[in-house]
């Protein structure tokens, strides 16, 4: 039966499940049912193109407590594919609680996070994988990458991402462009190792942050990232600004910490 495809989540403190498949594909879901068509026909062209590259694959879609009628239309347009799992959020818990429960119920041993609503091409999701190279922990699709490009975002939206993206340049790694970009592709080892706590948007650069200063190296997949194309966006800028700010303040005390020990360390010789 479909609705059996309806369960819910695993405890993310209790780890992932073991690996069983070579390929997770998780997306977050909120109040996207106008993007559900449009979704399902994107993905199931891709996941058939990872099952001839990878051997195996899976598509996780976590409905964090919508009330449009997204679960309905998921289970309509992808209850039948045997690939597909979902997971649901009694309500909404934000797009980082989302993410722990996708990475808690994943059994791949590469993950790879995107949109529902059609920012990033799903068709590009076999592309983003070939950077995954074997010293690659990371790769993280970058629309401010020189060979990346941007297309009908609103100005104070990018001014946003951009803003955020130069300081955690600035603080973290210059070679790495963006930091807010959901479009990644993970190692297994890495989502196990790194804690994010996040509940809302601020995750994505939380997970790369910590994943950086933790020694992962992380691969950019020059990108165009594209206004939403179906349903409206979620996002509440002046939260997830501020969100950013607090956590940027956060790591520079870190940075400031460590300097300290290391003059420290180097002093008592």
């Amino acid at each position: 039966m479909i609705t059996s495809k309806l369960v819910q989540p695993p405890c993310p403190e209790a780890g992932p499940p073991p690996a069983s498949v070579s390929v997770s594909v998780v997306i977050p879901c909120y109040n996207e049912r106008a993007a559900v068509p449009q979704l399902a026909a994107g993905i199931r062209p891709v996941l058939d193109e990872l099952e001839r590259r990878h051997g195996s694959c899976e598509l996780v879609l976590v409905d964090d407590g919508s009330s449009d009628g997204t679960v309905d239309a998921l289970l309509q347009a992808l209850g039948s594919d045997p690939r597909v799992r979902l997971l649901r959020h009694e309500h909404n818990r934000g797009l980082g609680a989302a993410l722990r429960t996708g990475f808690a119920a994943a059994r791949g041993e590469i993950i790879v996070t995107t949109d529902a609503d059609g920012t990033y091409d799903f068709v590009e999701i076999p592309a983003l994988l070939e950077r995954m190279g074997p010293e690659v922990d990371i790769v993280t699709a970058s629309p401010y990458h020189p060979e990346g490009g941007v297309e009908g975002v609103p100005a104070y939206r990018l001014a946003l991402s951009r803003g955020a993206s130069l300081i955690y340049r600035l603080l973290l790694d210059r070679r790495v462009h963006t930091y807010t970009s959901m479009f990644r592709a993970y190692r297994r080892g890495v989502l196990e190792r790194v804690r994010f706590c996040s509940p809302g948007y601020l995750a994505m650069a939380e997970i790369l942050a910590e994943a950086l200063l933790a020694g992962s190296t992380v691969a950019e997949f020059p990108a165009v990232l594209r206004v939403r194309r179906y349903g409206q966006s979620k996002a509440r800028v002046l939260r997830i600004m501020v969100d950013h700010l607090r956590f940027q303040m956060g790591l520079l005390g870190r940075s400031a910490a460590r300097r300290v020990g290391l003059h420290r360390c180097g002093g008592s010789r």
